[in-house]
């Protein structure tokens, strides 16, 4: 391609990571306005765990689409996607160039993360929660008529044959195995036990099938390698954790503090801005201290946010807040590129690539699976609540989580009703430090003789 092209294909990338980034952290502001006016509390934690489900099962299955059909059409009808989704989600009623370019999507993709809350907590409490989904689709549009215009590549070469059976494995297992875990408390045991079981049969088949196939959705020989493993588990237990911090600060900010969409989305930026940090002072650090004492290091600035929210009591104000949850950004940023670049090394120049994808993959399904949890745990907070509190209903709490709905309630209520709020809250977190201690251990066990 000419110069101008590969500029403007550039762009488009740049959009879309765009989208992704505010996508990674806007929804967290729009959260609490979707529930109560949808009425969904009981479904919080599978507004966040559908779309990394999404995400999860259909990352590897991209991979090979753009084998078969080419990069340039998988990419254009992948925004094509993005943008009906964000439709549909808004009329819910109910190498040195590469590296440039990888470091332009890279910032696109902060910067977005940045402003992500204060452009969702604007929309939110100046128009509609439907709005933060809407802003998706020039952008995305945008992005569909460069790549169509500029985006010339070279002839597909023949691959293997495409692996449906193991990405319908993969699909549905995941999919009855999340919705059994987020049914939990929801409805019949039984119903929710044939969906986990029904879940893990499927996936048992998925890797036995993926161990056969010449072309397999998922590497699954990488298992076998136990540094790589340990890099993955520790990827697992971290980023699960993270998800808690980053998808219930805001939330409790509107819901205990009673604060708008905005101020409590911008409890989120300090937390995004640190990241940042924490990924450039990394490479200066590794040249004094090995991996083991490194990835420690990022762990504990994560247990100090988890932590810290698990104690904090409810009147906590929204800089304190603000400030707790800065700790996990910069060992989020910190762990990131330690592991990142481990992976890689672990996986040797031959399995660097696929190694490199499978890592995104893990990351995704452990906020996915985490996601589902963490929506039991509070479900069944409040559900415990309106059981032990005559005159508190699902649906009042619904409103809670809105500073505007909840003028609507009855304000000799709303103490007893923050403090069931609260106390799901403080669950979540508690699971989070657990997880979180986990990956310490499993990080002096895997990276005992770490350099």
């Amino acid at each position: 391609m000419t110069k101008k092209q590969v500029t403007m294909v550039t762009f488009a990338m740049v959009l879309a990571n765009v989208m992704a980034g505010l996508d990674s952290t806007i929804i967290n502001t729009a959260i609490p306005a979707i529930i109560a006016d949808l009425h969904g509390i009981q479904f919080m934690g599978w507004i966040i765990a559908i779309m990394l489900l999404g995400m999860s099962v259909s990352t590897p299955i991209w991979t090979k689409v753009g084998e078969k059909i080419g990069n340039k059409a998988t990419f254009e009808l992948s925004l094509l996607f993005f943008v009906l989704g964000s439709l549909f989600q808004g009329l819910a009623d109910n190498i040195k160039a590469r590296t440039k370019i990888l470091g332009y999507l890279g910032a696109a993709f902060s910067v977005a993360a940045i402003v992500g809350p204060l452009v969702g907590g604007y929309l939110v409490d100046s128009l509609s929660w439907h709005w933060v989904f809407y802003i998706n689709i020039p952008i995305g549009l945008l992005a569909i008529l460069l790549s169509l215009m500029y985006y010339h590549e070279g002839k597909i070469r023949k691959t293997p044959k495409f692996d449906i059976l193991g990405s319908f494995l993969i699909i549905v297992g995941l999919t009855l195995l999340l919705l059994g875990i987020q049914l939990l408390g929801l409805t019949k045991p039984w119903s929710v036990a044939s969906l986990i079981i029904a879940g893990l049969v499927l996936l048992v088949l998925f890797f036995m099938h993926e161990g056969r196939h010449p072309n397999p959705v998922v590497p699954i020989s990488m298992f076998k390698n136990r540094a790589l493993v340990g890099d993955f588990l520790l990827f697992i237990f971290s980023w699960g954790a993270f998800l808690a911090i980053n998808t219930y600060l805001p939330m409790w900010a509107q819901g205990l503090l009673g604060t708008t969409a905005l101020i409590g989305g911008m409890t989120l930026i300090p937390n995004s801005l640190v990241d940042v940090v924490g990924t450039l002072v990394v490479n200066p650090l590794k040249a004094r201290f090995n991996n083991r004492t490194l990835l420690s290091m990022g762990l504990i600035c994560i247990l100090i946010s988890s932590l810290g929210l698990a104690l904090a009591p409810q009147s906590t104000n929204i800089w304190w807040l603000a400030i707790i949850g800065t700790f996990s950004g910069f060992g989020v940023g910190f762990i990131f590129v330690l592991l990142q670049i481990k992976v890689q090394v672990d996986a040797s120049e031959k399995n660097m690539a696929p190694a490199t994808s499978l890592s995104y993959l893990i990351r995704i399904l452990a906020q996915t699976v985490m996601a589902a949890v963490y929506g039991v745990i509070m479900n069944v907070q409040l559900a415990k609540g309106v059981a032990e509190n005559s005159g508190i209903t699902m649906g009042m709490l619904n409103k809670l989580s809105d500073a505007s709905s909840a003028k609507s309630l009855p304000q000799n209520l709303l103490p007893t009703m923050r403090n069931i709020f609260h106390l799901g809250l403080q669950e979540i977190m508690w699971c989070a430090t657990a997880l979180l201690v986990i990956a310490i251990g499993l990080n002096f066990i895997f990276n005992k003789n770490s350099k």
